[in-house]
């Protein structure tokens, strides 16, 4: 069995971590124009663990950190450890989620909103040495032709080794985000960075977060133990 990390010892990609420092509206901001390359103002606070959920029949989706812009774009920001390989199609199932919660009855289509889902992970999903693979819908028949619906998928790669067409803070963050230290913080020579840090040293020496941690750890292992048990029955 596999030891426990404390606290201490999570980096960004590790989804507990990862949700307590993204719920700060103003690191989230920080976050995503490293990723976007342009200012993503937020209007409400950013929501982390938040469920979606169409009916009590549907698969519902809990998304690690969700938030919207002033100007109405939705963006699900996840961190994935391993693949599982069916990752394309769970954000093309995020994204629809995320569509489905946007309108209430009577209204058009015309009203949904831009949405990314973004996805952090420690190993390249598609083999290309990228850092940042950018998806949207286009046509097979007219290259560049594009349908403009509104949807983007993003899926980061902390391991990529091509940095074209990708800005060198881009780079450093994933770094960051594999191995979350002080010492990485300061090389990457990124005031946004480094104020992330120091949002990440907050969470670590906050009691209630650890007991939050331990409480999460706990449910989880719970949960296993069920599951063995319902097996053996």
């Amino acid at each position: 069995m596999n030891r426990i990390k404390t606290l201490q010892e999570l980096n960004l990609l590790d989804r507990f971590l990862f949700s307590e420092v993204m719920a700060d509206n103003e690191i989230l901001e920080d976050v995503l124009e490293i990723i976007l390359g342009h200012p993503v103002p937020l209007k409400d606070k950013a929501q982390a663990e938040k469920e979606l959920r169409r009916t009590p029949q549907n698969k519902s989706v809990y998304f690690d950190v969700y938030g919207e812009d002033i100007r109405d774009v939705a963006y699900d920001m996840e961190v994935q450890q391993k693949n599982t390989k069916d990752l394309p199609k769970r954000t093309r199932y995020y994204n629809g989620m995320i569509d489905l919660n946007m309108l209430h009855p009577g209204e058009d289509y015309s009203q949904l909103k831009d949405a990314y889902v973004i996805m952090i992970m420690p190993f390249d999903l598609f083999g290309e040495g990228k850092y940042k693979y950018t998806f949207h819908m286009s046509c097979d028949e007219i290259p560049g032709l594009k349908l403009y619906d509104g949807a983007t998928r993003i899926f980061l790669n902390t391991h990529g080794t091509d940095g074209k067409g990708v800005s060198e803070e881009l780079i450093q963050l994933l770094r960051y985000f594999e191995q979350t230290t002080e010492e990485n913080a300061a090389g990457s020579h990124s005031r946004k960075i480094e104020k992330l840090q120091k949002r990440v040293e907050e969470i670590k020496k906050n009691e209630e977060v650890g007991i939050r941690y331990m409480n999460a750890f706990e449910e989880k292992m719970w949960e296993r133990r069920e599951g063995r048990e319902e097996g053996e029955m």
